[in-house]
């Protein structure tokens, strides 16, 4: 990174990764005409965010578009409230089914801005297993939409049972007072991250 570029510094690590790895190059280079394979998985998807100290912390992960395509924005008003906000999870996870290789990993957004949230349930996706939020009432929430996820019954595959959901995470931001975003991010049930410090 000293005396380079920091995004080409990650994309090759993605590059080395993905060939040391052998893991299936995913990626297009153009979303619509052409669609052709870039070959390495780049370039990476990079969010940054400066804050104090003098490391680098780096949190990958990789995912597939079984469950990135099932990913939900709702724009709600305030007054949609509690009762939006279930919905709003409760009908991605529906319609995602067993497309999304349950039993998955829900990442939601709330707040902020329409891009913002959708971030934030990108972030929640990756957060450790068995975490929780530090804000007691947002833990709460991530219990009790667990818990609603858990009787769908779409369960292991969409094959049926009690456990849909292995987690759900919720990240949230201030936000405008006439909005109200909703994001959902679902992660199949590899749930692949990891972090490094430099």
């Amino acid at each position: 990174i000293v005396g380079g570029d920091f995004t080409e510094a990650v994309n090759a690590g993605v590059r080395r990764g993905y060939a040391e790895g052998y893991l299936r190059k995913s990626s297009v280079a153009e979303p619509l005409f052409e669609r052709r394979n870039t070959g390495d998985n780049t370039p990476a998807v990079i969010h940054v965010r400066i804050v104090p100290g003098d490391g680098i912390r780096l949190r990958l992960a990789p995912k597939g578009a079984g469950s990135e395509n099932k990913s939900v924005l709702q724009m709600l008003v305030p007054a949609d409230g509690m009762e939006g906000v279930r919905a709003v999870v409760l009908g991605a996870v529906e319609a995602a089914g067993p497309s999304s290789c349950p039993p998955m990993v829900v990442g939601v957004g709330i707040g902020g801005t329409m891009e913002l949230a959708c971030l934030l349930a990108k972030r929640a996706a990756a957060r450790d297993l068995g975490s929780r939020n530090a804000d007691a009432r947002y833990a709460a929430l991530e219990r009790e939409l667990l818990e609603m996820l858990n009787k769908t019954g779409i369960g292991p595959q969409g094959l049926g049972g009690s456990t849909t959901a292995l987690a759900v995470h919720v990240e949230w931001a201030p936000t405008h007072i006439a909005s109200l975003p909703v994001a959902v991010n679902i992660n199949c049930h590899a749930a692949r991250h990891a972090e490094a410090l430099l």
